[in-house]
Order: structure tokens, then sequence, then C-alpha cells
């Protein structure tokens, strides 16, 4: 099987380079804990399966499988944030969570959707404190990174891309259009507009200075995105339109869920490509750029793909 790490792919983004779609980094979200809040950064380290700590932790319950905000909204009001030698969690009425980043407590399997994965349990405070916050027995346990999670092949071209806990693939891109489009239908039905933590992305596209500007759902429509970093080209590749759950629905403010987001998405979003799923954003992976630095501002540029 070939392998998609391969850091001699990216071609340098050179006013020679000549793309259909110019735009820079506009967000960039790491996920530290599945179904957890995000937390918005200025840049953030590329790895083989994505962002740096995005995804490296996960909520199980007592039998090792995967909790998320589907079952249980208040998750979505645990917030990390990431420290230099620790990740400090939040949550209304509890008590900050100290989670060193160097250390792990027992080596334990898990389950995340069908996948049997190798991890490491945190530790009996921390899932005292999830447990508590939840109101059932839950425990914290992080991504074995020995372990290797292959994402979908039959999306990714046959490319052996990785990723830890996330629902499938490496990163997340979504652009700045796609939700201006959303919210004027929103606000055109008599709804309030929503925020891009909604659709939690990794990488948010805008326009560049001076461009055109891109269309909603551009993300869709390319084949390859490649990022000027300071130490040389990333590629990344979007391979699989997003299915949206019911998660947007939920407010990431209160947990409170309601159905404005998914009925929109409803009216305008049902793909093919998927058999109809509501998708919104295209699921990517690393061809090129590990180890670089990913940063707010930094160009893109991506070619339409011809099928």
């Amino acid at each position: 099987m070939s392998h998609a790490l391969n850091n001699t792919m990216a071609t340098p983004l050179t006013t020679d380079t000549a793309f259909d779609l110019n735009a820079v980094i506009s967000r960039l979200y790491v996920y530290p804990i599945k179904s957890c809040a995000g937390v918005q950064v200025q840049e953030a380290l590329l790895t083989e399966t994505g962002l740096e700590f995005d995804r490296a932790w996960m909520v199980v319950d007592e039998n090792g499988h995967f909790l998320t905000q589907r079952e249980l909204p208040r998750m979505a009001l645990i917030k990390p944030q990431l420290r230099y030698h620790d990740m400090v969690l939040r949550a209304p009425g509890m008590l900050a969570l100290h989670i060193a980043l160097d250390q792990v407590e027992e080596p334990v399997r898990v389950e995340v959707w069908k996948d049997e994965v190798q991890a490491y349990d945190m530790g009996p405070i921390a899932a005292q404190w999830f447990s508590d916050f939840l109101g059932r027995k839950a425990r914290l346990v992080r991504f074995d990174p020995e372990h290797k999670r292959v994402c979908n092949t039959e999306w990714t071209g046959g490319l052996e891309a990785l990723n830890q806990f996330s629902d499938g693939y490496s990163l997340l891109v979504l652009s700045e259009a796609s939700l201006a489009q959303f919210n004027e239908k929103l606000v055109a039905a008599g709804a309030a507009p929503v925020g891009m933590e909604r659709f939690r992305p990794n990488i948010v596209i805008g326009d560049a200075a001076g461009d055109q500007g891109l269309a909603p759902h551009d993300e869709d429509r390319v084949d390859l995105l490649q990022i000027a970093t300071d130490q040389g080209p990333a590629q990344l590749k979007p391979v699989k339109p997003c299915p949206r759950c019911p998660i947007p629905n939920i407010d990431p403010a209160t947990a409170v869920s309601s159905p404005e987001v998914s009925d929109m998405l409803q009216t305008y979003r049902q793909d093919p490509r998927v058999n109809g799923a509501l998708t919104f954003g295209m699921n990517a992976i690393v061809l090129a750029g590990i180890d670089h630095q990913l940063k707010v501002g930094q160009a893109v540029g991506a070619s339409y793909r011809f099928e």
C-alpha cells in the first residue's frame, strides 16, 4: 500500500504558480478531547494525523466505548486550554482539572465507531471529574501514538493516511464563504446566525487580499490545498465531504440543541456523493508538510478537481 506522507510531492507557492483559487488560513482550531469544546489557535503543528493534539484524548464509558455530544450535549461545555506542560479543563460548577501532556497511566483498548484502538487511561482523578460533570460513569483516555488508525482508503484513493480519535479523517476544512452563505439563509428564514464553532473545522480558509474571493463550498471542488509555511509548502488533499450529524444543532455556549441548523442544511446540502447525507466541509488528509507550522494568514493555493 502506498503511504500518504511524502514530503517530496508538494509544489512551492510562488508567483509563477497558477491556481484557480487563492486564499489564506483565516482560522485554526484544535479539539484536544473528542466532542468537547475546541481551542482556536493562531498556529498549530501539522503532524501525520492532522494538527498536533487534535482528538488526542477521548471520553469513554465503563465499557471503553466512546462518548460524544450526540448523547451527552454537556460535553460541549468542557473547555480545554493547552499550555506548555499541561492541558487545563474547565466546566461549569467544576474545579479546573490539569492533565499533563507527557504522562499517561494504564494501557487500555477502546472503541471509536467500528475501530478498536490502543490507548492509555488517564487515571481515577480524571475519571471522577468527567463522571461528576456528565452524570454517568466515564473515563478519559489518550490515543497511543504507536497505534496506526488508518483513514478509509476507499476515499483516500488507496493512500494510507492516519488520524487519532477523529470520526475518521486527519483534518476538516471549511471556508468562510460557506458559513456566510449558510448564515444568510438562516437569517432569511428568521433564525439567528451561528458561529463557525458549530461545524468544528480544523482549518478555515478565507479570501486572500486583492483576490476575487472564494465562492461558497469551493472547498468541495478543489483537488489539493497547498499552504505556504515557513518550512516550505504543505499539501492537503480533500477526500470526502463531511456528513453532518446532529452535533451542529448544539449551541456550544449553552449545550442546548435546536433543529435550525439541520433543517437549513436539509434544504440545500443533500449530497449525492455520500448517498444524500447532509454535508458541510471537506475531510482532508496530509500529503506533505509533516512537522511544518500552520499559521493564520498563510497563503493557500488550490486548483479545481476534474473528474
